[in-house]
């Protein structure tokens, strides 16, 4: 058995640091805070990102979270996706599913706050390079919509 002292064990420990820091990123997440967890349907979290990477496959996911005060099963929003060639903005009308009757709340939580993590692409996606921007809106029939502590998007790298 080697056993590895003093200044190399802390050596060994900094290599490997960098060689975790140096492997490619699998994912890109933000969340917008909602002003006073009160989502106006005039507020239009805005989210941008830049894709180098076109040999790879996508799956774009929506961030929820939320408190358990929250009085919907579900979330309308519209996303607007403004790709690097479109001239305008696509709009997407999404119905987000939250929770089940049986089941309660779908997402991850922690005491009283729900995180959802809901992929909106069925089968992944080739992105284009370039700077790539969403804008949600929420459409419910409530506004402001109570209780959403913030909302965002992932984008998961499906592994080869």
């Amino acid at each position: 058995m080697v056993v590895i002292s003093g200044i190399y064990r802390y050596a060994w420990a900094f290599a490997f640091l960098i060689l975790i820091g140096c492997q490619k990123i699998d994912l890109f997440e933000k969340n917008v805070p909602i002003p006073g967890h009160s989502w106006q349907s005039n507020f239009r979290p805005t989210i941008e990102f830049t894709i180098e990477d076109t040999t790879n496959l996508y799956h774009l996911f929506v961030v929820v979270r939320h408190t358990d005060a929250f009085g919907f099963n579900n979330l309308w929003m519209n996303i607007y996706t403004q790709s690097p060639t479109d001239p305008k903005p696509k709009k997407q009308q999404l119905d987000l599913t939250l929770a089940q009757n049986e089941k309660g709340w779908l997402g991850t939580g922690m005491n009283d706050i729900f995180e959802h993590r809901i992929r909106i692409t069925r089968e992944p996606i080739a992105l284009q390079k370039g700077n790539y921007r969403f804008q949600m809106e929420q459409i419910m029939r409530e506004d402001p919509l109570k209780e959403v502590l913030n909302v965002g998007l992932r984008l998961e790298r499906v592994r080869k």
